[in-house]
């Protein structure tokens, strides 16, 4: 069973898309919607894949920094 869900929304007064993101994935509203910056469903789609995975390529550091 799918955790989340993440749709392309096409805002009816500029023209333009949002990324909006439901948890848990069946749920009737998002919990996150972006700005209506995106041109198209499929530009969306891509930065919100580019996004996630540059954040799991690049997880934070395991413990605290050592400043010594």
């Amino acid at each position: 069973m799918p955790l989340i869900r993440i749709e392309a929304a096409e805002d009816a007064r500029t023209g333009r898309f949002s990324i909006e993101i439901y948890y848990p994935a069946d749920a009737d509203r998002p919990l996150v919607t972006t700005a209506p910056r995106y041109m198209s469903a499929a530009a969306a789609e891509q930065d919100t894949i580019a996004i996630l995975s540059a954040a799991a390529n690049n997880p934070p550091p395991e413990g605290p920094a050592d400043h010594s």
